[in-house]
C-alpha cells in the first residue's frame, strides 16, 4: 500500500467480509515509505520476498502519483506477470485510477456524517458550486481535491480514521470504480464463501 489512508481503507472494506461476498481473512498491510512510486517500483520484489508468509496477495496503488508514464491497464497486466512468477494467479495488482479517494465518493449521507456536514446544501451541490465537475456516476473528477475541500469547509481533520470511518459505511455492492470492482472479483475468486 502507498500510504495509511489507503491501508485504513482497505482495513475498513476487508472488516466487512460478507458485504464483499467472502469469507474473513487473516491480513497484513505493508505500506511503502515510497508512496505510489514506490509501490510501483519495489511492491513486486517486496512480495517476492514474502511469498513463503502468505497464501495470497494484493499490489494496491494510486496511478496519479505512481510516476507512471505506461497506461494503467499496461502497467497493471506487466506487474500481474511480474507477480504471477511468484504467485501464479494468487497475486493481483491493483492500480486505482486516478486515487483511491475516489472510493470514499459513494452515498452522500455517508460523507455528510462523517463530517459531521452542518450546511443546508448537499455536499455535491456545494462543489459543484465550486467549481468542481463530476463524472456521469457523480463522483467528482479531482476526488482527492474534492474530499480536502469538503473536510476543510466542514472544519475536520482528514485523516486515515476518517477513511476508514468511511469504508465501514459505504455499499461495496453499488461501489462502481472499476478497481474496486477487479478488487472485490479476485477477493471473491480467492475466499468467496
Amino acid at each position: 500500500m502507498p500510504d495509511k489512508n489507503t491501508e485504513y481503507v482497505v482495513l475498513g472494506v476487508l472488516s466487512r467480509p460478507q458485504a464483499l461476498g467472502i469469507r474473513a481473512i487473516d491480513f497484513k498491510v505493508i505500506v511503502d515509505p515510497g508512496h505510489d512510486g514506490g509501490v510501483r517500483r519495489r511492491g513486486a520484489q517486496i512480495l517476492h520476498v514474502e511469498r513463503h508468509q502468505f497464501s495470497h496477495a494484493v499490489l494496491m496503488f494510486d496511478y496519479e502519483g505512481s510516476g507512471a508514464t505506461e497506461r494503467r491497464s499496461d502497467l497493471e497486466a506487466g506487474l500481474d506477470a511480474t507477480l504471477s512468477q511468484d504467485w501464479g494467479r494468487d497475486a493481483k495488482t491493483i492500480i486505482i485510477e486516478p486515487e483511491v479517494d475516489v472510493w470514499m465518493w459513494g452515498a452522500e449521507a455517508h460523507l455528510k456524517s462523517v463530517v459531521r456536514w452542518k450546511f443546508p446544501e448537499g455536499i455535491r451541490d456545494w462543489l459543484g458550486a465550486e467549481s468542481f465537475s463530476f463524472t456521469s456516476s457523480g463522483k467528482p473528477v479531482r476526488p482527492k481535491e474534492a474530499l480536502e475541500a469538503v473536510f476543510r469547509r466542514a472544519q475536520v481533520s482528514r485523516s486515515s480514521a476518517s477513511y476508514q470511518a468511511l469504508a465501514k459505511r459505504l455499499s461495496l455492492a453499488r461501489c462502481e470504480d472499476p478497481a474496486f470492482h477487479r478488487l472485490r472479483e479476485r477477493m471473491v475468486e480467492w475466499f468467496g464463501n
